[in-house]
C-alpha cells in the first residue's frame, strides 16, 4: 500500500510523489531507491531530487541512491555535453555533496555526466558521498546500450566514452558493487566484484526492453550474488519525447521484491538485514561453490578511510 506522507513546513512536494515506507526492524539499516522522471533542466531535476532525498532521509533512509541521469534527461546530446562537468567541481556535484553531508547519509548519485577525454562526449559515471560529503568512489558505465527496433533506436555510443574498470567501496552497510543501467545486462561485471554485499543499479531503462525484462536480470543480479540489489530508476514520459519503464526496486538477496514503484516521482524504501544475508549464505554457499572466475575485469576497491578524531578543545 503507497503512504502519502505530508511535506513539512516551506518544503515543496514534487506532485504526485510517493513514498513507500516498511517496519524498522532491529539490526537492519534502512536503504531508499529515487524514482523520477527527470527533464532538461538541471536546476530544476536538483531541485525535485533535493525534495525526494528528504523524503527519504524523512523515512529514516541512511543510504539513498538516485536514477541514471537523475540531473539531466535532455532533448539533444549536444546539451548534455554542455552539461557536464570536471570531476570535483559543478554544480551537480556540489549539490550531492550538500545533501550527504545534511543529512548525513550515503549519497549514491545516480550518474552525472563528467568530462571525456573528447569534447563531444562525456562520462557516464555514477559518484558515491559519504555522511561528510566526501567523494569516496567513482564508476564510469562501461557497457553502451544500443537498441535498433526500427521506430526506436538508441545508441549510447555517440554521446559517452565507456569506463574500462569495475568497483567496489567499502561502507558502514557493507561492500557496494557499483552499476549502471545496460550494466545489468553482463553478469560477469558482477562475479568479477569480490564479496559484494550491496549491488546498485541507477537505471533509465526504456518502457519497451524495461516491460520485458528489468525485474527479471534484478531479480536474477539479486539471487545470483546472494547479494541486495537496489534499482532507482528513470519512470515516465520526458521532454525529449522518450519513455521510460520505472519500476525502480529493491531486492533481496533471495530474490524477494522488499518494495517496488511501477511510474511516477516517489521514493521506494527496504530494510537490508546483514544478519539474513549472512545467513543465506551459510545456508547455500554458491558463491564458495564457482569454477569459472572471471580475470580479465579491472576491479578496483576502495576502502573507507577513518574519520579523523578531533584533538579534546582546553
Amino acid at each position: 500500500m503507497t503512504t502519502k506522507k505530508p511535506a513539512r513546513p516551506g518544503v515543496a512536494r514534487p506532485k504526485g510523489a510517493q513514498v513507500k515506507k516498511s517496519a524498522p526492524q532491529a539490526g537492519t539499516v534502512r536503504v531508499a531507491a529515487i524514482q523520477m522522471a527527470s527533464g532538461p533542466s538541471v536546476p530544476a531535476n536538483l531541485a525535485e531530487a533535493e525534495q525526494l532525498i528528504e523524503l527519504a532521509v524523512d523515512a529514516g533512509a541512511r543510504l539513498v541512491v538516485l536514477p541514471e541521469f537523475f540531473c539531466i534527461m535532455a532533448m539533444k546530446d549536444t546539451y548534455v555535453v554542455k552539461a557536464r562537468e570536471a570531476e570535483g567541481h559543478g554544480p551537480i556535484q556540489t549539490f550531492l555533496s550538500r545533501m550527504a553531508k545534511k543529512h548525513k547519509i550515503w549519497l549514491i548519485g545516480g550518474s552525472v555526466p563528467l568530462e571525456a577525454s573528447v569534447a563531444n562526449k562525456v562520462r557516464n559515471s555514477c559518484l558515491v558521498y559519504d555522511e561528510r560529503g566526501k567523494l569516496v568512489a567513482r564508476y564510469d558505465k562501461i557497457h553502451l546500450f544500443g537498441l535498433d527496433l526500427g521506430n526506436e533506436r538508441y545508441q549510447e555510443a555517440r554521446l559517452i566514452e565507456p569506463g574500462d574498470t569495475a568497483v567496489v567501496v567499502n561502507s558502514p552497510f557493507g561492500r557496494i558493487g557499483l552499476s549502471i543501467c545496460y550494466d545489468l545486462r553482463f553478469p560477469e561485471l558482477y562475479r568479477a566484484m569480490p564479496d559484494v554485499d550491496i549491488i546498485v543499479v541507477p537505471s533509465a531503462f526504456t518502457a519497451t526492453t524495461g516491460r520485458a525484462h528489468f525485474e527479471t536480470l534484478i531479480r536474477a543480479r539479486a539471487i545470483e550474488n546472494l547479494a541486495y540489489v537496489i534499482a532507482p530508476a528513470q519512470g515516465g514520459y520526458h521532454l525529449s519525447g522518450r519513455e521510460t519503464h520505472g519500476d525502480s526496486m529493491i531486492v533481496d538477496p533471495w530474490g524477494v521484491v522488499l518494495d517496488r514503484l511501477p511510474r511516477g516521482s516517489g521514493v521506494v524504501i527496504a530494510n537490508i538485514n546483514p544478519a539474513y544475508q549472512a545467513s543465506l549464505r551459510k545456508s547455500l554457499p554458491a558463491l564458495q561453490h564457482r569454477f569459472i572466475q572471471c580475470q580479465q575485469i579491472q576491479v578496483d576497491v576502495i576502502e573507507r578511510r577513518a574519520v579523523a578524531k578531533r584533538e579534546p578543545t582546553k
